[in-house]
């Protein structure tokens, strides 16, 4: 092949790729979009950085105006006071009576929501559909309502400052049974047939069937249920009375003064209280991804 005289020994130059006016608005909508999850992420981040910062800073530095981001000197003063021997606030027995009641509540409402939901996605009955209506009307009902009537059951039962008064009486879970409906109907329902012509009953199905292929649904339920416990204020001031029987939410507050504030005791109470949550959610953040995203495949 031939060249022209004036493309001999002389190489073409890259064609420049033109800037298109919509690939302009795609990197704009990108950096908008980044920008937008930054800052949500630092509204979410940043108070969790100040309170592990202010939790190693001596009582002075943390009472400094203006405030400073970084403890000088670092200390550990504020969690030397959280544990000291002899103290009137049993920190870690709060620590532990709400490990307890999270664990057994999350459990709790995993069973009875799980039972209750697979009923109303697979069973028919009379009445499925009133039902699941009065169940999903009830999470319009705010919580606050509830307490003095819950407190009165709770007492003719026999159940106040016991831990059974913070695991039992939250356990039916109408948002737990809306959320496994929804994904127990985004299941093949040709899994179950085929387990029923194999001679499954209906509790064989569920068991074996059912809830091993909804475990992300069954993981994001513990997730939630253990941290609105875990993270309950109100309910425990209301029905415990014994120090010792407190659970940590509730116990922390015991630790601010009338008149003066020992911050760096605070955070590092609410850093101890920060701490099985976000472990919890760190483990578990793939199974509620999964579980959240199929939830409303259908439903």
């Amino acid at each position: 092949m031939t060249l022209p005289p004036e493309g001999r020994g002389t190489a073409l130059p890259p064609r420049p790729v033109p800037t298109t006016r919509a690939g302009a608005l795609n990197i704009i909508r990108r950096v908008a979009l980044y920008a937008t999850l930054l800052a949500f992420t630092a509204v979410f981040v940043v108070p969790l950085v100040w309170m592990a910062l202010t939790s190693f800073k001596t009582y002075p530095a943390a009472q400094q105006s203006p405030p400073t981001w970084l403890p000088h000197p670092v200390s550990t003063y504020g969690y030397g006071r959280l544990f000291e021997a002899g103290s009137q606030n049993p920190v870690l027995r709060w620590f532990v009576n709400s490990m307890l009641a999270a664990t057994l509540h999350a459990a709790l409402v995993l069973v009875t929501a799980a039972t209750a939901a697979y009923a109303l996605a697979r069973m028919r009955f009379r009445g499925r559909g009133a039902v699941f209506a009065v169940i999903v009307a009830t999470l319009f009902v705010p919580p606050a309502t509830l307490i003095i009537p819950g407190f009165l059951i709770a007492d003719t039962l026999g159940w106040l400052d016991t831990i059974t008064v913070l695991v039992v009486p939250t356990a039916a879970s109408a948002f737990g049974v809306f959320f496994l409906r929804q994904f127990f109907l985004s299941l093949p329902r040709e899994l179950e047939e085929a387990a029923v012509l194999d001679g499954a009953n209906q509790w064989q199905v569920f068991v074996k069937v059912v809830l091993p292929l909804s475990r992300p649904a069954l993981a994001t339920l513990v997730v939630l249920s253990f941290l609105t416990n875990w993270n309950d204020f109100l309910w425990p001031v209301y029905t415990l009375f014994s120090a010792d029987r407190l659970t940590l939410p509730a116990g922390l507050g015991l630790l601010q003064g009338a008149y003066v504030t020992d911050y760096p005791v605070v955070m590092a109470g609410a850093v101890l209280a920060s701490v099985p949550a976000l472990v919890l959610f760190v483990l578990a953040q793939r199974h509620v991804i999964e579980g959240v995203s199929r939830s409303g495949l259908k439903g």
